[in-house]
């Protein structure tokens, strides 16, 4: 039910129902979603990774993240960016990551935006960028039916990326972002996560 609370494991601890029935998702959850991410590098690739989850389940691009990692240059905007039609081609023919035009060719727009950020001292890097637009508060949801999918924080910073030119950053790709990396607290107030990014409390709200 989307709707549910959290799931207590077998090892006792309390996640909500995404993060208990699949083994790479549980340690995903418990080891690294909702931790702070603010260097360059690492929000580049979560900025990537959710824009090609989208549509799809993130337990499909979580499968594929080592396959992405070797086709994206580790994720460095610099080697990226400097991506041509040789290296689409080539990447439309890796089977080990999600075969998508439109999105591998948003993935190396991205990292030219994320190198022209540089440029702007009122801007600073992308994670910098990208944190600017963290909240005064955050949600406490009870149920996953609590967790909202949006937010006016990421509404406002899908704008901003667009107007420098960033690609597959709706409102709802930047919402999830904010949550992989940090910026919301969006772990269920019975989770044995919830508060443990150093970012916000456990019953901050």
């Amino acid at each position: 039910m989307a709707d549910q609370g959290v799931i207590i494991g077998e090892d006792g601890l309390a996640r909500p129902a995404w993060a208990s029935s699949d083994a790479l998702m549980r340690e995903y959850y418990d080891g690294e979603w909702g931790l702070p991410v603010r260097d360059e590098a690492g929000v580049y690739e979560r900025l990537t990774l959710e824009a090609f989850q989208s549509g799809l389940s993130w337990a499909t691009v979580l499968r594929k993240r080592e396959a992405f990692r070797a086709a994206f240059a580790g994720f460095d905007p610099e080697a990226v960016a400097t991506f041509g039609q040789a290296e689409v081609e080539r990447l439309m023919q890796d089977t080990g990551i999600i075969r998508n035009r439109a999105k591998i060719l948003a993935a190396i727009a991205n990292a030219q935006a994320t190198l022209n950020l540089r440029a702007d001292p009122d801007a600073g890097d992308l994670g910098a960028f990208v944190w600017s637009f963290q909240p005064e508060s955050t949600p406490a949801p009870r149920t996953m039916a609590d967790v909202p999918t949006t937010s006016a924080e990421s509404v406002a910073l899908a704008k901003a990326l667009k107007k420098r030119g960033f690609k597959f950053v709706g409102p709802t790709t930047m919402f999830a972002l904010m949550e992989a990396i940090g910026i919301v607290d969006t772990h269920l107030v019975d989770s044995h996560r919830r508060g443990s990014s150093g970012v916000w409390p456990a019953s901050a709200a």
